[in-house]
């Protein structure tokens, strides 16, 4: 039985002259946890970018189940998405910001968010804005924002970014969660934390190209 999920078929794309991804080809089959290591400008933020549907390729496709991104759906269907420099309004609270957010696809109540808030180790009632938050919160609730919808998809640039040791044992507790759940998962790092250990493939990119993969 084929479980292939979402197939990426030599996707190349370029900005400003560069080539940022380079013939991509790479399958991610449906509940598998697959990373991506390499450093800043390797491509990885630009991979995340082009699976979440941000970006309009110059060659190349994508499919989700089957569906052409681009042409027969404009993002996937059920995804959650951290990307470089991900944030919400600085004017806001956690709480309210998620809630906000929850709004665009109406699945979940204030009762979920809160509970992801939770689960990210923030307290959901914490009437500091986002903008007082430290880093290490700031990206909490970006995980937060990430699960509390329960997706399909998991999209996750650098997760563990400012986070302190105890963080990052909490993350990866919640991806492993994540992962028994069903959840197909991408994960780019440049480093090799604790989180990159759930990964069934690791691949590495440099200069825009996806080179040899470790399973």
């Amino acid at each position: 039985m084929d479980n292939s999920y979402i197939e990426i078929r030599s996707v190349t794309k370029a900005l400003g002259g560069n080539t940022v991804l380079d013939n991509v080809s790479l399958v991610l089959p449906r509940g598998s946890v697959t990373g991506l290591r390499g450093h800043n400008g390797s491509g990885k933020t630009m991979l995340l970018r082009a699976i979440a549907g941000l970006i309009t390729l110059d060659s190349g496709e994508i499919t989700i189940e089957g569906k052409r991104l681009g042409r027969d759906i404009s993002f996937p269907p059920s995804m959650g998405l951290i990307v470089e420099n991900s944030g919400v309004w600085g004017y806001m609270t956690g709480l309210d910001c998620l809630c906000m957010i929850a709004e665009i696809n109406k699945i979940i109540s204030k009762t979920e968010v809160r509970e992801a808030i939770k689960r990210v180790g923030l307290n959901p009632d914490d009437k500091r804005k986002f903008r007082k938050y430290s880093l290490g919160m700031k990206r909490r609730l970006m995980i937060a924002q990430a699960i509390m919808e329960k997706p399909d998809l998991l999209l996750l640039d650098e997760p563990t970014n400012a986070l302190d040791p105890g963080g990052v044992d909490l993350a990866h507790d919640i991806l492993a969660a994540e992962k028994a759940r069903g959840a197909t998962i991408v994960l780019a790092s440049h480093v090799d934390d604790k989180v990159m250990s759930l990964c069934d493939k690791v691949c590495s990119m440099a200069n825009g190209r996806l080179e040899e993969a470790r399973e």
